[in-house]
């Protein structure tokens, strides 16, 4: 298996780890009557909890792009040294970026946010050319 879809499979499993460590703490703060229940009125997250939710919905975002560029690369057969280097920093910065989020520290989660934002365009660029 190529390496960046090696990746990409720890990057999913890194999604599922985060939907649960975001669970918790939601289900303790909303309560699992509410959770488990039609929720048809919304009620908001606050404090940690809303923090990794956040994440949990960027992570979602992010690898929307991270598997556009996996798949590109993969299917292109463009794999490289560069592109392995790209997906594991990629992964890298996700696992960064939760605990950054979760505690709010300002700016470090967005340089995070950042660096595999740009590991995954450097990996469609390298795609491409």
């Amino acid at each position: 298996m190529p390496t960046e879809v090696t990746v990409l499979a720890y990057a999913g499993v890194l999604q599922f780890v985060q939907f649960i460590v975001m669970a918790v703490p939601a289900n303790q703060q909303l309560g699992t009557d509410y959770t488990a229940g039609a929720r048809d009125e919304p009620r908001q997250l606050t404090g940690l909890a809303a923090r990794l939710n956040r994440a949990m919905q960027n992570h979602f975002e992010g690898l929307i792009l991270f598997t556009l560029a996996v798949v590109v690369v993969t299917l292109g057969d463009r794999s490289s040294g560069l592109t392995e280097a790209c997906a594991w920093t990629y992964l890298g910065a996700r696992i960064l970026y939760v605990p950054a989020y979760a505690s709010g520290v300002k700016y470090v989660r967005s340089i995070i946010w950042a660096v595999g934002f740009l590991a995954t365009a450097v990996m469609l660029i390298a795609a491409i050319l």
